[in-house]
């Protein structure tokens, strides 16, 4: 069996030194194909006892049971006093509590605030990014914070998603994101001479814009494509039928 602890990646990102994280890859686990190896995803066709071993393996590498989401492409957040399994956006300020999102070319985006009491994870497809997840997110990890009440206390990592070069869209995306009225930058979307009304959409560009629009501005990662880097990660745009990766954040319970 592949090493699982060489398949994980960690964030390199400003998060307090309480603050842990882990994102798997598609490797280490025991799932056959086109779920091969460590699928995570319980919806996705694989075989039920697969991925349950392949969580017990991950369960090993972390103080407890992840919390996992029943995504939906939505802005729900889920927090400690109301705890909901269908929620794309999940928060925490409680010590050894896992939060878990998701992903096969959405965005899985970490937060944490700079004291590392308050952290939070969010799923990031187009329609939840337009819709304001992220806000969400940072919106309700504040209202945990007794002393920080400022969204330029928030430090946020990009993870694994669809790239730039790969996320081609219709015009139907574009519209919805100018009619959002936040404001992106001009490498957001890419028109591709070949296919009118078609473009190439940058997720990672597109949710630094929506998360400095709020005041957040230590914003890291952003450096992966699930698409083409085959070998690491599950892509729903490549492979239609695929697994998922997880990424996770806790606040270590010892420190």
């Amino acid at each position: 069996m592949t090493n699982l602890q060489a398949s994980f990646i960690k964030p390199n990102w400003n998060a307090p030194a309480s603050i842990q994280t882990l994102v798997t890859t598609r490797v280490g686990g025991i799932s056959g194909a086109p779920y091969d190896s460590l699928n995570l995803g319980n919806h996705v066709g694989d075989l039920p006892g697969n991925v349950s071993k392949n969580r017990e393996l991950l369960r090993s590498y972390l103080p407890g049971e992840p919390l996992w989401l029943t995504q939906v492409h939505g802005t729900r957040v889920s927090t400690p006093s109301e705890r909901c399994s269908e929620a794309d956006a999940i928060v925490s300020n409680i010590p050894g509590e896992v939060l878990s999102i998701m992903t096969a070319d959405c965005l899985p985006v970490l937060f944490s605030n700079q004291s590392g009491t308050v952290i939070g994870a969010a799923h990031a497809g187009w329609r939840g990014l337009c819709a304001g997840v992220l806000e969400n997110t940072v919106k309700t990890m504040r209202s945990l914070s007794a002393d920080e009440d400022d969204a330029s206390e928030v430090v946020a990592w990009l993870g694994p998603a669809i790239g730039p070069l790969a996320f081609e869209v219709g015009q139907d995306v574009v519209q919805a994101f100018n009619e959002s009225g936040i404001p992106y930058s001009e490498d957001a979307f890419t028109s591709i001479p070949q296919k009118p009304g078609k473009y190439l959409a940058n997720i990672y560009s597109l949710a630094r814009s929506r998360l400095q629009s709020i005041g957040v501005h230590q914003i890291d990662g952003g450096d992966f494509c699930a698409v083409t880097q085959a070998n690491q990660f599950f892509s729903y745009r490549r492979d239609g039928v695929t697994g998922r990766f997880a990424s996770l954040i806790w606040i270590d319970p010892s420190q």
